[in-house]
């Protein structure tokens, strides 16, 4: 008798910070998955994975390109198994003002990411997954979501649309079989500062990240329960979440210049 595969889990993102996380925690829980990143560590994040005892197909794919899109949904489908586990975690961010610091290009490349490859992807693998009436979805949101981001316009907004977009399929989906959960970190140690250039301000030079691996165990955790959002890391993050919900967006925003404008972390 052949014995069961495991079930198939999809994660973007997935060759560092809370993306490999995640996929550490699905490859631990016994998932085989379909990692994808676009840079040169996939391939090393993907050989710890195997150590899991489990499958692990690595995709190379720069997500910002719709055709690279169609690339990884290529090779979910060729697998001819369901997908399980949909992480939609892939995302940048770019710091500075809109106006003067930064390029239109930087700028759309972080709508491109977080945003239409979310919806791309989305829409091409959940169809699948609500006709067999089984299936976890999550999106890694963020804390920044809730509030405006001077210096991180877009990054925020993008945030602010995945949670958005993620607690309605949530309510679309109830009844379907499928669940689906936002993620929302706040501040963790990850390659994201470093990429995003906030070396400067104090939200990047801060000492007091959250780990990736209690976050993305936390978003494991919430995405198996069915959860519709999880607010991930240290109750500082619960707390900034619930003052949100209480303090008008003007103040959330000057809150959140103080510790994103560059050269704030000399301040």
């Amino acid at each position: 008798m052949t014995a069961p595969l495991n079930p198939l889990a999809v994660v973007t993102g997935a060759s560092s910070g809370i993306g490999l996380e995640l996929a550490h925690q699905l490859a631990a829980h016994g998932f085989d998955i379909v990692a994808c990143a676009e840079d040169d560590e996939l391939a090393i994040a993907a050989d710890a994975l195997r150590a899991n005892n489990v499958a692990v197909d690595a995709v190379r794919a720069d997500l910002t390109e719709p055709d690279a899109v169609e690339q990884l949904v290529k090779v979910v489908t060729s697998t001819g198994r369901p997908v399980e586990a949909l992480v939609i975690n892939a995302g940048v961010g770019v710091s500075g003002a809109f106006v003067g610091d930064s390029t239109l290009e930087d700028q759309l490349y972080v709508v491109d990411l977080n945003v239409r490859s979310a919806v791309h992807l989305a829409k091409r693998l959940l169809p699948a997954m609500a006709a067999r009436g089984s299936g976890r979805v999550l999106f890694t949101s963020s804390i920044a979501a809730v509030m405006p981001g001077p210096f991180q316009t877009v990054y925020n907004a993008s945030k602010a649309f995945l949670l958005s977009f993620s607690e309605a399929l949530h309510e679309e989906l109830k009844d379907s079989g499928v669940t689906v959960t936002a993620l929302m970190p706040g501040p963790t140690e990850t390659e994201f500062f470093d990429r995003a250039d906030m070396g400067d301000t104090k939200l990047g030079a801060s000492e007091n990240k959250d780990d990736a691996a209690v976050v993305a165990k936390q978003g494991f955790e919430a995405m198996m329960a069915g959860k519709g959002r999880v607010v991930a890391g240290s109750i500082k993050n619960k707390a900034q979440v619930a003052a949100a919900k209480v303090l008008p967006d003007k103040a959330m925003a000057a809150q959140h210049r103080k510790m994103s404008e560059p050269g704030s972390a000399e301040s």
